[in-house]
């Protein structure tokens, strides 16, 4: 890491000079001070998790301390992030990032950008390219704590805000290239748990929002957590590293989070290649055809050149071609540029009505919205920009689509009124773990029946099975219960089969399979560090094919109990004794300690976990890749939790899971995982007395 000498000499001298130079910066650090600071002064009081509390005079001065604010926590990674952004990440760090680059010029990211950018009015684009000011004036000032790799980067124009954000909505959320380059349908590995529980369903008597997320630990998915004071906004939230607003926030009155909902706002089209075009319509039609040139940096510093054709259809750009067919990518709200703003406005919204009027502007394109407010009223909003399609239902174009005619090209999205919705159930609770809206709540409140076939799937995976479960079963829950629910680790598919895979193990089984049959008896079908059986049982399901395990199928008639029943028990018998076998070979014993197997570690932090994949019907979401010595670790799953209770004043605890910073400098790297895996949220503190009281570092502009 270099020193840069002139910034060095900036900052000895700025203790001395700068108060009296108007604009510049003073960064003053004061530890627990509590002195007032000046009406006319910008802030940043950092509490002691590492939560930045920006009260800025006025909105522009909010965006420049938030932009300073990720880049203490996070420069490395936005920097690096905004460089993918740009497209030309492989000129700055070399060819492992062509595939990235590729994706991001093949589907127009950065020239959209500068076209949304100059599509915002102008106070709101003054708000980013306060944002971006505030990046480059704390690599200026900061120069010896950003990586050198990364100052390629700098400085950042509000341009490529944009392009980031466009990265990660449009071009990895709403569609990934994992799921286009190879024509797969893998999804992303993106979830989220999310409650709303109305005054009748809470003890209390005030309504309750819980905010969960589940992303991967890493790269463009970290979870940035912070509150934006300025006139007209004062909330309280988290939002994606890069992204200059709140995206799952609350304030005084009302809250909402995101969901990653069952949406489909992309298509892939397959075109009959013809002379230098495709056919369409019965006609031949040229493709939009330019070249770009790609700079990859060489290990010896040098820089090679390699060209990207870029050809584009009616349907949209070419992501693909062989065996003389063409594979055309059209997804949904390129034309809508305002997000940004929407969610700032959702963010400054005091009642329901305002709060649903910034909802319909549709430019979000995808996430279903959970919302609760303090006058007792919650809803669920599957919320996209769903294409208007002639015909077939969700699973149809989840395939590939014939691009040969305009029948299957859809060009208009549902309007705000089409969309699934539900205000105030009389069950008193909505949730959703990222099934279609139909399972939000008991009895049902949306029917699927009253809505486009396409518009989503029908089914209700364990993990929603399990929420409202919890739920429905307690008819009063307290802000308490509701984070105890919130860190549940029983696995509803454990509930569901043991009753059937016991019996048979010791009917059919030899004597390791009657062995597991009592591990997993004694076991308390929870995830915790301490549980044992629950290995032995995540094993076995890894193993078997769940789509054909059961002899019930699950049906929407009862779709809060099936499916059920083995299909086979034999064949799951012998499968659950090869599984011991190995359990016990790898481990020493069937019953290990879930914590012992499955881990938490970052940096020096080795701690064991609670929690597991979702698809085991577990609330608490962890999602672990192999480590070393035949452990797991966790990469993915929860990152991001708030449980806030609207009484007043409005109560709220959260966590950030894996810390509220990446930089190798910052003390608050992990600060908040031994919290963690204690399942523990910490208080959120909103008052301006209270941050005082729990004060790290002050920052004054």
């Amino acid at each position: 890491m270099r020193i840069d000498f002139l910034s060095t000499v900036y900052k000895r001298v700025s203790r001395r000079v700068l108060p009296l130079i108007l604009g510049l910066i003073l960064i003053v650090i004061v530890g627990s001070q509590t002195t007032a600071v000046p009406a006319k002064s910008t802030e940043i009081l950092w509490d002691t998790y590492g939560v930045p509390h920006i009260y800025g005079k006025d909105n522009r001065s909010a965006f420049y301390a938030f932009g300073w604010a990720q880049m203490q926590s996070h420069g490395d990674l936005l920097l690096r992030l905004y460089g993918q952004a740009r497209g030309r990440a492989a000129e700055y760090w070399g060819e492992e990032y062509l595939d990235s680059d590729r994706w991001v010029l093949t589907t127009g990211i950065p020239e959209r950008a500068r076209t949304w950018y100059k599509a915002q009015n102008s106070t709101f684009r003054s708000y980013l390219d306060a944002f971006a000011a505030g990046i480059n004036a704390y690599a200026s000032q900061h120069g010896n704590l950003i990586n050198d790799e990364v100052e390629v980067v700098l400085p950042v124009k509000a341009e490529d805000v944009m392009a980031h954000l466009h990265r990660v909505l449009h071009f990895t959320f709403v569609v990934n290239p994992e799921q286009v380059t190879g024509l797969s349908q893998q999804k992303l590995q993106a979830g989220s748990n999310g409650w709303a529980i109305a005054p009748s369903h809470s003890a209390s008597g005030n309504a309750m929002l819980l905010a969960n997320p589940h992303l991967p630990w890493s790269d463009l998915f970290l979870w940035y957590e912070a509150q934006i004071t300025a006139p007209g906004i004062d909330a309280y939230g988290a939002t994606l590293v890069g992204v200059p607003v709140l995206a799952i926030a609350f304030n005084d009155n009302l809250g909402w989070t995101h969901t990653v909902n069952t949406h489909d706002g992309w298509d892939v089209y397959e075109l009959t290649l013809a002379g230098n075009g495709y056919r369409f319509d019965g006609k031949v039609r040229n493709f939009f055809s330019k070249t770009l040139f790609l700079k990859v940096k060489q290990k010896n510093g040098s820089w090679q050149e390699q060209p990207l054709v870029v050809k584009t259809s009616v349907h949209g750009p070419v992501v693909l071609e062989k065996n003389n067919k063409a594979f055309a990518l059209r997804v949904v709200g390129l034309d809508q540029p305002g997000v940004l703003q929407q969610w700032w406005d959702m963010a400054r919204s005091q009642n329901l009505s305002q709060f649903e009027k910034a909802l319909q502007r549709l430019q979000l394109p995808m996430f279903t919205v959970i919302y609760a407010d303090r006058k007792g009223h919650i809803m669920h909003l599957f919320n996209g920009q769903v294409p208007v399609r002639s015909n077939g239902d969700f699973a149809y174009w989840e395939g590939i689509i014939p691009g040969n005619t305009s029948k299957t090209l859809w060009t208009k999205i549902h309007p705000y009124q089409d969309l699934p919705r539900v205000v105030d159930p009389k069950s008193g609770w909505l949730q959703n773990t990222n099934d279609p809206p139909w399972t939000t709540t008991f009895p049902t409140a949306i029917k699927a029946d009253n809505y486009p076939p396409y518009m989503a799937p029908r089914f209700m995976d364990f993990r929603s099975q399990r929420s409202v479960r919890m739920l429905d079963e307690d008819e009063k829950i307290s802000f308490d219960e509701m984070i105890a629910y919130k860190h549940s680790t029983r696995m509803e598919l454990a509930d569901r089969l043991l009753d059937d895979l016991i019996p048979a193990a010791r009917k059919y089984g030899q004597d390791i399979g009657r062995q597991a049959a009592s591990v997993l008896e004694a076991w308390d079908r929870q995830a915790n560090p301490d549980s044992r059986g629950a290995v032995l049982f995540a094993f076995w399901v890894e193993k078997m094919d769940l789509d054909q395990a059961f002899s019930k199928p699950w049906s929407e008639k009862s779709p809060r109990t099936t499916p059920d029943g083995l299909a086979d028990p034999k064949s799951a018998v012998a499968t659950l004794e090869a599984v011991a076998a190995q359990v016990e070979k790898t481990y020493g014993a069937l019953d290990v300690p879930w914590g012992d197997v499955f881990r938490v570690q970052l940096g020096d932090v080795d701690l064991p976990a609670n929690g597991g994949d979702g698809d085991l019907g577990i609330f608490r979401v962890l999602n672990f890749a192999p480590s070393e010595n035949d452990r797991f670790q966790a990469v993915a799953g929860d990152s991001y939790v708030a449980a806030i209770e609207f009484s007043n004043p409005v109560r709220a605890m959260a966590l950030t899971s894996y810390g509220n910073a990446s930089q190798p400098s910052s003390s608050d790297v992990g600060k908040q995982l031994q919290m963690f895996t204690k399942k523990q949220l910490h208080p959120v503190w909103r008052q301006r007395q209270e941050i005082l009281a729990h004060l790290q570092e002050r920052q004054v502009f």
